[in-house]
């Protein structure tokens, strides 16, 4: 029962079961004449027919357009075993008969074994957190969340194996006792492992390489070869693209990872400017363990946000906010009480709670946001003077707080939302070559220019090399350093016309981002935020651009090779690397 509940934890709220769109009346009334009860079955006809086109036309199908006259009479009406799966933000869902969560790897083995006989799909599903929901497909899916246990801790060498459904929390949680933890987190916590090292996720820390660098060895299992043991010294080659492999050349069902110390680290944050970012990028590169900027557009304000181990004579240091965090969020809450007033004709004038409004002193900063944007999200005006408030806010939120790695490295992202994330080379640690802060200069002209309404942050973090050959931050010299920055645009409303409003102005903001500068800078986007477009000519110039940056051939080999009825293969996966006669 606890594993159960355990699994129903980890599955909310990404998973679950869509309303029936039809329903049946037990006992209709009596018809009052024959002709009346005629003329009632052809109008039930009509709004029959009616539903079925008005189905037919709105029903989410993300897969291939040309299967869906075929699908909508396979699954409709909707069965009750039909589960909706979407990622965290919403913006990709899909619907499917097969959701299998194996609890061992012999169950896995089994499934991996039958599927392929059955030349069913079963893609590897996580947490389902990538904002591109590259995990998904509505052919079928396997998800880990109950083969989630610490399986062995080598503490003398600082390495856990672990199953790869385990969650980074429940991990962390569950290895501090022998003094370990992670060498580095991503923003939130609840990603599988299996998840968070096949996509190249990544913390910040210009020494410290992404997620999928820790990872020492790995079990796969896959169709033709069943369950293999890959590393550095068992098969390097498929090691290194499977590493990073994107869910494509089997389940990774273990993983055995390098740890570090557990430690405390001290957070210092504080507010500058591009100016000052200038002379000290260098010095704030190397002397930290992480950093990370979050630039706030149509302002000059750099929010820098450092993390180091305390030191060892002087211990955490000694200082007092100028501000309380109630001061620092005043000036946020009395622009949402101003804009309330402007956008719905009406201000409010107590802070008690009402039916429609919530008690705005109780919202955190995020939430407060989240509200204003929500306001008038495209408006350019609208979210200059929310930048400007979030500016404030962080100038009235400087100061310093100690914690746990696995608690400081946090940060709260807000609500739903759009993201792009690219990564591209910025030199090495003794010479950056400060391409990363002209980026961001002409990123944020670009904007200013382009009129469009960015809110913040964009956000500039910094990694080592990964080895891994899918990486984008993959490199064969040790030295090299890595820029990643991430823009994003939030889906503060549930309101289907406004929510497909905003994705088309982030789209049209990616697309600016992406003509004017990724090529200038070698960047390529992350692999849970790259999105495949519907263009013909946009998406044969993608592939042609990711057969420029990683081994393609090699990766659709290793595919052919392991899975050769691609069982887990998904849309994304077809349309990035199609496989030719000739692989």
């Amino acid at each position: 029962m606890l594993r159960l509940n355990n699994l129903r934890r980890s599955l909310q709220p990404f998973l679950r079961r869509p309303h029936r769109p039809f329903c049946s009346v037990a006992n209709p009334p009596p018809a009052a004449s024959s002709d009346a009860q005629f003329r009632r079955y052809i109008g039930y006809g009509v709004l029959f027919l009616g539903c079925g086109a008005v189905t037919y036309y709105s029903f989410p199908f993300p897969e291939n357009a040309k299967h869906k006259r075929a699908e909508l009479f396979r699954y409709a009406p909707l069965p009750a075993d039909l589960h909706t799966v979407s990622n965290w933000s919403g913006t990709h869902e899909v619907q499917t008969r097969t959701f299998l969560q194996p609890e061992n790897i012999g169950e896995l083995e089994s499934v991996v074994k039958e599927c392929n006989e059955k030349k069913q799909k079963i893609r590897p599903v996580g947490s389902g957190l990538s904002p591109n929901g590259i995990g998904l497909t509505r052919y079928g899916m396997v998800n880990l969340a109950l083969m989630d246990r610490v399986l062995e801790v080598d503490q003398k060498n600082k390495r856990v194996r672990v199953e790869a459904g385990i969650r980074v929390q429940q991990l962390v949680d569950g290895i501090k006792e022998y003094g370990l933890t992670l060498q580095n987190f991503a923003s939130i916590r609840e990603q599988q492992i299996g998840g968070i090292v096949q996509v190249g996720a990544h913390g910040t820390g210009a020494r410290l390489p992404p997620i999928d660098e820790q990872v020492i060895s790995m079990k796969l299992v896959t169709p033709t070869k069943g369950t293999i043991e890959i590393s550095k010294e068992k098969d390097p080659e498929l090691f290194y693209l499977a590493r990073c492999g994107l869910g494509g050349l089997g389940v990774v069902a273990e993983v055995t990872l390098q740890c570090v110390e557990r430690q405390e680290l001290v957070e210092h944050t504080y507010v500058s400017t591009m100016d000052e970012i200038k002379k000290n990028h260098k010095k704030l590169l190397s002397d930290n363990k992480h950093v990370k900027y979050l630039y706030i557009p149509y302002t000059d304000t750099v929010v820098v946000v450092t993390c180091n181990p305390p030191s060892k004579w002087k211990g955490p240091p000694k200082y007092k906010p100028k501000y309380t965090p109630e001061e620092a969020v005043h000036h946020v809450r009395d622009l949402y009480r101003e804009s309330l007033g402007k956008y719905r004709k009406q201000v409010v004038a107590s802070d008690t709670p009402n039916e429609n409004e919530p008690n705005i002193d109780e919202l955190s900063f995020t939430e407060l946001r989240d509200k204003l944007i929500a306001l008038d999200p495209l408006n350019k005006e609208h979210i200059m003077r929310i930048n400007q408030a979030e500016a404030e806010f962080w100038k009235k939120s400087e100061g310093y707080r100690v914690g746990w790695s696995d608690e400081i490295l946090g940060f709260d992202c807000g609500g739903q939302q759009w993201v792009s994330e690219i990564c591209f080379p910025a030199g090495t640690l003794s010479k950056p070559n400060m391409k990363d802060l002209e980026y961001i200069e002409k990123l944020l002209q670009m904007i200013g220019r382009e009129d469009l309404p960015a809110p913040a942050p964009i956000e500039q973090r910094w990694t080592a090399c990964s080895r891994s050959l899918m990486s984008p931050a993959y490199s064969s010299s040790e030295d090299d350093i890595f820029s990643w920055v991430g823009i994003i645009m939030y889906l503060p409303t549930m309101d289907a016309r406004e929510r497909k409003e905003i994705t088309e102005e982030f789209f049209h903001y990616r697309r600016l981002t992406q003509a004017k500068l990724w090529d200038n800078y070698s960047a390529y986007e992350h692999w849970a935020k790259i999105e495949v477009p519907k263009d013909k000519d946009e998406l044969a110039a993608l592939q042609a651009r990711l057969r420029k940056r990683y081994p393609v051939d090699a990766y659709n080999q290793a595919r052919k090779e392991l899975d050769p009825n691609h069982i887990f293969s998904n849309h994304m996966l077809e349309k990035l690397f199609p496989i030719t006669k000739t692989v």
